[in-house]
């Protein structure tokens, strides 16, 4: 629909990456944030009954986790991005 008004080729492909990316992105910082705070909990329940017990966030294997993820994101985008782009307008917007 976006083509039948007037979006470029490279600007559909773009904006398909960059939607998938972001989901991607969103999804693993989601991920790493219900994760950690499920990790605290847990600590926070047994610390009364094993001293010593702390919780341990490295912050850099936490950020490359979230860049692979946009990176995979962005990969797994490059072939749905180019269909995209390559559809013809009129038969997009056409019904059966």
């Amino acid at each position: 629909m976006l083509r039948a008004v007037g979006l470029h080729r490279s600007a559909v492909r773009r904006m398909v990456r960059l939607e998938s990316v972001l989901i991607a992105s969103f999804g693993a910082a989601l991920g790493i944030a219900i994760g950690s705070f499920l990790a605290w909990a847990g600590v926070r329940l047994l610390s009364s009954a094993m001293t010593g017990l702390t919780t341990v966030f490295p912050y850099e294997r936490l950020a490359a986790y979230v860049a692979g993820a946009a990176l995979v994101g962005l990969l797994a985008a490059l072939w749905p991005a180019r269909r995209a782009a390559r559809l013809n307008v009129l038969d997009s917007i056409r019904t059966d």
